[in-house]
């Protein structure tokens, strides 16, 4: 490292490079064997039956909502209400503004940035038809006190893990607990292909949609004995054939190859970001001034948040002010309070009750990067410069 400490970091060395020269020698670039390896590869991985690459993690979230209505029942329907929390990436809540759902804003917990459980049990209503489970900056919710609020009732649970791979709840993989987990690949995050991401499920109804909602919406890329359609032999006919309103979204093959390589290295990436992070929450908890993210099970920390204490006399822009003169890369915690965006507007919504914690987020959290390299004397300065 460097005297400054940047969001992030590259995750690749040869391997990565040996990986795209061959994909340039076989002279093969559109979504191939490797993009194909690099599937089964995440399905051991992550314990899924299923995963489907594609090309971020927010077209995952795309064509995941796409899924569901599409299924010989469709699991929803334009109108349902679907609860999301009132803090996550923007394309957590667009393909299903895009898909005509309603959405039930509902606030978030200031430790552990992910839902306020008993806000979330007193939104569920009658008509909830789905919760859209996101884990923050690598934190998998509680999912034990989630599925007791949906038992007996006909809620989905559809799981946004984009910031979280590798986090586990109970030894299970974060992103394996709703009907559909989504994951991404982007440079930033706990392992890069350049651009990517991945919905992986254990509903072999959902993946064959998917695997055609991915590609055109055509029959090309479906087994043969499929639940989307009936396929013939004729390889011709089925060359063109389109049977759902789908996308191109597409790995490149290139992406799938560094991500086989990645996926090797995933452990030790993982391992290093939470010896990090047990370093940051030595020196940073029951700190005067900050709360920290409290990790529910065994989170993968993406990142560091702070959120400035009521009783503090600090103010944000002083100390985003200091880290940025110090070097030291900073972000708004996501999108903090997304219902204070402009966007808004061309939603159907409602906010359950109030967002207080969002709202205190949005003007008093932030948060710093976490590598897969030691940090040890980054967060050693971090301290030093807040202190």
């Amino acid at each position: 490292m460097t005297n400054s400490y940047p969001l992030a970091t590259s995750t690749w060395d040869e391997k990565e490079l040996e990986a795209i020269q061959n994909v340039i020698n076989r002279d093969m670039y559109t979504m191939g064997e490797s993009v194909a390896q690099f599937e089964k590869d995440f399905c051991q991985f992550t314990g899924s039956k299923y995963a489907v690459m594609v090309s971020s993690g927010s077209t995952a979230n795309l064509i995941a909502t796409a899924a569901l209505f599409y299924t010989k029942n469709p699991k929803l329907k334009r109108g349902d209400e679907v609860i999301v929390p009132a803090v996550s990436w923007s394309t957590t809540y667009y393909p299903l503004h895009q898909y005509g759902l309603k959405l039930k804003f509902v606030d978030i917990d200031l430790e552990t940035l992910n839902y306020d459980l008993d806000a979330l049990k007193e939104a569920i209503s009658e008509n909830t038809k789905m919760i859209m489970v996101v884990n923050l900056l690598g934190n998998p919710n509680d999912f034990d006190k989630i599925f007791e609020m949906t038992k007996d009732k006909d809620i989905i649970v559809l799981e946004d893990n984009c910031e979280s791979m590798g986090a586990e709840y109970k030894g299970k993989q974060a992103g394996t607990f709703g009907i559909m987990g989504t994951f991404s690949t982007f440079f930033s995050h706990h392992m890069s292909t350049m651009e990517g991401g991945f919905v992986v499920t254990d509903d072999e109804e959902l993946y064959h949609i998917l695997l055609s909602l991915r590609a055109h919406g055509w029959t090309r890329n479906l087994p043969k004995e499929n639940k989307v359609c009936t396929k013939s032999d004729n390889w011709f006919e089925e060359s063109f054939r389109f049977v759902l309103p789908g996308y191109n979204v597409r790995p490149v093959e290139m992406s799938g190859a560094i991500g086989i390589e990645q996926l090797k290295k995933l452990p030790n990436f993982l391992a290093k970001r939470r010896e990090n992070a047990k370093l940051f929450q030595e020196l940073f908890s029951n700190h005067p001034d900050f709360i920290i993210q409290k990790d529910i099970c065994n989170s993968s920390w993406f990142g560091f948040s702070f959120i400035i204490k009521p009783n503090s006399k600090l103010k944000r822009v002083d100390v985003v002010k200091k880290l940025m003169e110090a070097k030291i890369d900073c972000r708004p915690i996501v999108t903090g309070n997304f219902t204070r965006n402009d966007v808004m507007k061309y939603f159907d919504y409602e906010i359950h009750s109030e967002l207080k914690n969002a709202d205190y987020l949005h003007e008093n959290g932030l948060f710093v990067g976490n590598h897969q390299i030691s940090l040890e004397d980054e967060i050693k300065n971090l301290y030093k410069v807040l202190k």
